[in-house]
């Protein structure tokens, strides 16, 4: 049994770690040119700084740094064109993850970080199928030399991307998990809705271990979107990893206003909706990850929350 499978026979909840690129952009001066992901290789200190920071809050799972490290966006994202080493950056990404799981003194699921390929798949944009399962599985071979224990697609918005992972997994031989960003009135930037994402994870032959929402536009955001995914039905475990309240623009950096307390509360609404694995997207940083752990272990289960509730707590919808 895969490392995750067997933390969820025997946890109600788990917690995954706090956001990775807004985290090393506050932590690293100048900001890394190119991508945080350069860092694997150029400052691996500081990417292990974070992992253990993570692990220290209290995370269960922790994603490796290689969320843009992929040959469909090295050129807008990492830089280096062609010469770029991916598949060490992607193997480093992993390496690191793996030390700072193994200096832990529970047992740590390290997720091999995998993001959209930048690029609009057919019938609507020019990347084919073939050549986004070979984007993807060139990235999955580099993470599961690395140490990764399994495949974490995250931030994906069609059910093309989706189809693309699934196969990218299978050739790689690993389990993997996927979650969507419903940034747009509710949808994804592709115009899928939670409703389709739980459909077509049904209908691809190498099903994820669980699916999810993750990032969007607010806490609120996500949990709506969460609602919608588990009224579809699915037997699946959910996932939960939601941005800390909504970004502002501050000077050149995007700031969040969700506090700690803010996060409490949005990981106990998750569970209470259903969610077996929780953490934090942008803007989460180890203290609101810690509070969120505080929330998981010393609240009691609720009933399930309603969309008013879930506004009264993290703020209204956006849209």
């Amino acid at each position: 049994m895969d490392a995750l499978s067997k933390l969820l026979t025997t946890r109600e909840w788990i917690l995954a770690d706090n956001a990775t690129a807004t985290s090393l952009l506050g932590a690293v001066e100048p900001a890394p040119q190119g991508g945080v992901e350069t860092l694997n290789l150029g400052a691996p200190e500081a990417v292990l700084a974070h992992h253990r920071a993570s692990l220290a809050a209290g995370a269960d799972v922790i994603l490796t740094n290689s969320f843009a490290a992929n040959g469909g966006r090295a050129k807008i994202s990492v830089s280096g064109g062609p010469d770029l080493e991916l598949y060490a950056l992607n193997r480093a990404a992993a390496q690191i993850a793996r030390e700072a799981a193994e200096g832990a003194e529970r047992e740590i699921v390290v997720a091999g970080s995998l993001g959209p390929t930048g690029q609009i798949m057919a019938p609507m944009g020019s990347l084919s199928h073939a050549g986004a399962v070979e984007i993807y599985h060139a990235q999955a071979e580099a993470l599961k030399e690395g140490g990764a224990d399994l495949l974490w697609f995250e931030t994906l918005s069609s059910a093309e991307e989706l189809r693309a992972a699934a196969e990218a997994a299978l050739l790689t031989g690993m389990e993997w998990t996927v979650t969507m960003s419903f940034d747009t009135a509710g949808q994804t930037m592709m115009g899928l809705t939670p409703a389709r994402l739980a459909a077509a994870v049904e209908q691809v032959t190498h099903k994820p271990l669980a699916f999810g929402a993750n990032c969007g536009v607010s806490a609120s955001d996500n949990l709506r979107a969460i609602a919608e995914l588990g009224a579809s039905g699915s037997e699946r475990p959910l996932i939960a990893k939601g941005n800390a309240g909504i970004a502002h623009q501050v000077g050149a950096r995007l700031e969040y206003d969700g506090t700690p307390g803010l996060m409490a509360d949005y990981a106990a609404l998750a569970r209470d909706l259903g969610c077996r694995i929780i953490g934090g997207c942008c803007g989460t940083t180890p203290a609101h990850l810690a509070a969120m752990r505080d929330a998981l272990t010393d609240r009691p289960r609720a009933p399930r929350p309603t969309l008013d509730l879930i506004a009264e707590r993290l703020g209204s919808f956006t849209s």
